[in-house]
């Protein structure tokens, strides 16, 4: 039994635990007295756990648990009440006459409800946690897509005002406003402002060539003759797909040349290499021909084509062909050199030194050599060497064994660099007026500081949107550190929650690091009773391929924490949503934030049938009855 003095020590522990958090509080008044009327607890309790954690209380929590009594490690949702109990139950055990004050009640959970169903909608039900999709540009063309989004489980729509236009946007929009969920309700509209995001600039376009090319076995023998769609130059008629196989698209200048052939026609040209090829023609429709190609062609523009079977009946040329994408290939040792300007470079460079553009001017007069730079999400990184003006020279140091491309259009992530550039840009306030009125919600991509957030409420208070809500993209060092803050300025408007940019954010504090920092930030938001949406790369594998790795179901499943989940666009996608459906729907049962959840466990029982619904609706399929064969 623990001896009366060491249960004063830890009674004097947390009474001056105690008095810091009422301090801080205390010094914090003008903040906490900023905010909206609706988060005035939550900004109070968010001080006193940025001040909880401004203390190692390791060595107390031990001493705690060893009592049998709470050691604080949930305490986010309501810091100062976990501290009174404990210290109430604590003097309990001094001196059997004082009466424990349980008085800890779970405010905090109503309130971060409340705002998530005030930000995000409420959640459909089983699932607590919703699911949100980024629209993909043929939405806007393709109102069935939004359908079966939304058919699918699709809670909240993110539209990427990096992309597309108003018109685009407008259609995406208005068909959410028509399409409703199983429970009658709509989806909430997030709209997502491009931000000043770094990119590396324009290369020289590459010739203007297409490859079509057959289908080869491992010896190299033909086994399925690759397909080229011929259409009059400028026609939107669609490809035909015999079987499912894609054709590549070969504009002709000559309409009337190619309505003139037939089913057998042998097609003749040279290709961009000087090799005579042959096509022949195996089908024909109203828009157009598919020739059948069985020798690796390089097509190119301008490129007569003509009829082997009718010699005399002139030729045709081949119409403008979209120009190759060049890239560097950069390997551990070379140098990127990022100029001042956004116009192609004249040169190439030589095999180790890669010259190319950076779309932030401000970028040049921050630099500073020892400054770590990554380019394309992290695949290739470096040290500056020396900064000035009109060029930033860069060794690399970090990429793979054998090297990585590097192209136009690629973000730039400056970890140490502190950018003298507000979050929104000239183009983000051009956006504004139209995410105003048609979103829900407003996304702020790269939020750094305080001011960032002051600035988008006064743009919002002049479009008379003081309604539209909030969220912050985490997605850069500074903004990491400075979430308290931030949060406390975001917090004066009514709706707000926080997006985990992780793509952006991982490159910035280090891959090491990630797993930490995506922590970090939900107990922050947890305890200011701010909604989290765990965002980048959530399923990717299985929203593009059809086939999800393992790590990255682990990776949803811990996702249910959160209160909403991105998941990203990609062919595959309806698959993506049902089957993260079924994930989140799984784990709720296991864990709400911090918590292990206890639920019966029927995963050992040896016969017994399961009860829970929850279980039985998300079983997997039953194994196939075995087939007795009489003998």
């Amino acid at each position: 039994m623990a001896r009366r003095a060491d249960l004063s020590h830890l009674l004097g522990e947390l009474d001056a635990l105690i008095t810091a958090l009422h301090t801080a509080a205390a010094e914090r008044a003008d903040d906490i007295a900023g905010v909206h009327p609706t988060h005035r607890e939550s900004a109070r309790n968010l001080i006193h756990y940025v001040e909880l954690r401004r203390h190692d209380i390791r060595t107390l929590q031990s001493r705690l648990a060893d009592l049998g009594l709470s050691s604080l490690g949930r305490s986010e949702a309501h810091v100062l009440r976990s501290v009174e109990a404990v210290r109430d139950l604590l003097h309990a055990l001094t001196d059997p006459a004082h009466r424990a004050a349980l008085h800890v009640g779970d405010h905090a959970a109503p309130a971060l409800d409340r705002n998530a169903n005030a930000l995000l909608g409420r959640s459909p039900r089983p699932r607590s946690t919703r699911i949100m999709v980024t629209l993909p540009s043929e939405s806007a063309a393709d109102g069935t897509i939004i359908g079966d989004l939304v058919d699918a489980g699709m809670d909240v729509a993110r539209v990427n005002c990096a992309h597309d236009d108003v018109t685009a946007w407008a259609a995406m929009v208005d068909e959410l406003r028509r399409r409703e969920r199983v429970d009658g309700s709509r989806c909430t509209i997030a709209m997502d402002l491009a931000g000043p995001k770094l990119r590396t600039g324009p290369l020289q376009p590459g010739p203007h060539v297409l490859r079509v090319a057959p289908t080869r076995d491992d010896a190299g023998n033909v086994t399925a003759a690759g397909l080229a769609w011929l259409t009059p130059a400028g026609s939107a008629a669609s490809a035909p797909t015999p079987d499912g196989a894609l054709a590549t698209i070969i504009p002709i200048t000559d309409a009337t040349w190619l309505t003139a052939r037939k089913i057998g026609d042998r097609l003749q040209f040279v290709d961009a290499r000087g090799a005579k090829r042959v096509w022949r023609v195996v089908e024909v429709h109203d828009g157009g021909l598919l020739a059948a190609v069985r020798a690796t062609s390089y097509v190119h523009t301008g490129a007569e084509i003509s009829c082997a079977d009718q010699p005399g009946v002139g030729c045709s040329t081949i119409g403008e062909l979209p120009a190759i994408e060049r890239s560097y290939r950069v390997h551990r040792g070379d140098t990127v050199v990022l100029t001042n300007s956004v116009e192609p470079p004249q040169s190439a460079g030589s095999a180790t030194t890669h010259e190319i553009g950076c779309t932030l001017p401000e970028a040049f007069l921050a630099v500073r050599e020892g400054h770590r730079v990554w380019f394309d999400d992290g695949k290739i990184g470096g040290v500056v060497q020396r900064a000035d003006a009109a060029s930033i020279r860069v060794l690399v140091t970090d990429v793979r064994a054998r090297g990585a491309n590097l192209k136009a259009g690629k973000g730039i992530n400056l970890p140490d660099t502190s950018l003298p550039v507000a979050a929104l840009t000239p183009k983000d306030l051009e956006d504004l007026p139209f995410v105003a009125q048609h979103a829900d919600v407003v996304n702020l991509s790269f939020v750094r500081s305080v001011r960032d957030v002051r600035h988008l409420q006064a743009e919002l208070h002049l479009l008379a949107a003081d309604h539209l809500g909030i969220v912050l993209k985490i997605e850069t060092a500074d903004g990491f550190a400075q979430l308290p803050a931030l949060l406390l300025a975001a917090m004066r408007t009514e709706r707000v929650g926080v997006m985990i940019a992780r793509g952006d954010l991982a490159v910035e504090v280090g891959f090491d690091r990630m797993a930490e920092v995506q922590e970090e930030i939900m107990w922050i938001c947890e305890a200011a009773h701010v909604p989290v949406i765990w965002a980048t790369q959530v399923l990717d594998s299985l929203a593009r391929t059809g086939h999800p790795s393992r790590a990255e179901v682990t990776d949803a499943a811990m996702a249910v924490r959160a209160e909403c989940v991105m998941l990203n666009k990609g062919p595959h996608i309806v698959e993506a949503i049902t089957a993260l459906d079924s994930i989140l729907v799984r784990m709720q049962t296991h864990h709400h934030k911090k918590r292990s959840l206890l639920r019966r466990l029927r995963a050992w029982d040896v016969s017994t049938p399961s009860t829970d619904p929850v279980e039985n609706a998300h079983r997997r399929r039953p194994k196939a009855t075995p087939v007795v064969q009489e003998r």
